[in-house]
């Protein structure tokens, strides 16, 4: 399962339609069309129900599109992290403090 294969994924559920997704993505139908096509086959499961000018997820489809944006953006998430870590950190940190005084008269002890 490759990253770009689930961005086309996420791309197609949000058009509801290929060729608009095509179309975003700078891609041809058939080719897109292809990859949707081995992604259900490596999962082993259809993804969507096909009518001519529509699409909608299937019960398997609406799974996958959470994990996928769940996935997406964990590694988004690591390539920023790994982009930025070079970078130092600073800034100020204040920490505010208050006395705080238990005073207890203790009664003396006649003998």
């Amino acid at each position: 399962m490759e990253l770009r294969v689930l961005n086309y994924f996420l791309v197609i559920a949000r058009e509801e339609n290929f060729t608009r997704a095509a179309e975003q993505l700078h891609i041809t139908q058939p080719a897109l069309s292809r990859q949707i096509a081995g992604l259900e086959q490596e999962l082993g499961v259809k993804l969507f129900v096909r009518s001519n000018h529509h699409i909608l997820l299937t019960e398997d489809g609406m799974i996958l599109r959470r994990r996928a944006q769940e996935i997406l953006s964990l590694a988004d998430k690591t390539k920023q992290d790994f982009l930025h870590r070079d970078k130092k950190l600073d800034g100020v940190i204040s920490i505010g403090s208050g006395i705080y005084r238990l005073c207890k008269e203790i009664p003396e002890r006649h003998i």
